[in-house]
């Protein structure tokens, strides 16, 4: 974890991340990777800022609210029902919880900041 300083700021859209290829499990096209940079825990939640790069991937979700910040893609919530589409694009705010099941199609990248609800805050 990088410690975010009080009054010294981090620019997100330039920072570099570590770059982790996306489990065979979860790629559903291309070669996505993963890039994280973990800023600080405040009030016991994790701030950070992530990235996925160009294909489509699956992912079981953490309760997380973000910010996109660069780059587009569509995120798609995989239900019994169906499926729900979200456009994701610079200034998109999005809240997931813990187990939906998602998609992320991303044509380039797509860069985003992110609160990880602390343990223990798990809804009932």
């Amino acid at each position: 974890m990088s410690d975010l300083e009080p009054f010294a700021p981090i620019d997100a859209l330039t920072a570099a991340l570590a770059y982790d290829v996306v489990p065979a499990a979860q790629v559903v096209d291309g070669g996505p990777r993963t890039g994280l940079l973990e800023l600080a825990t405040v009030a016991g939640a994790e701030v950070g800022i992530w990235e996925l790069t160009a294909g489509t991937a699956r992912d079981i979700e953490s309760d997380e609210v973000f910010v996109v910040i660069d780059g587009r893609g569509t995120l798609t919530l995989e239900t019994d029902g169906g499926e729900q589409h979200i456009e994701l694009s610079p200034g998109v705010v999005c809240r997931l919880t813990a187990g939906m099941t998602t998609r992320w199609v991303v044509p380039d990248r797509l860069r985003k900041v992110y609160i990880l609800g602390a343990p223990g805050d798990a809804p009932s």
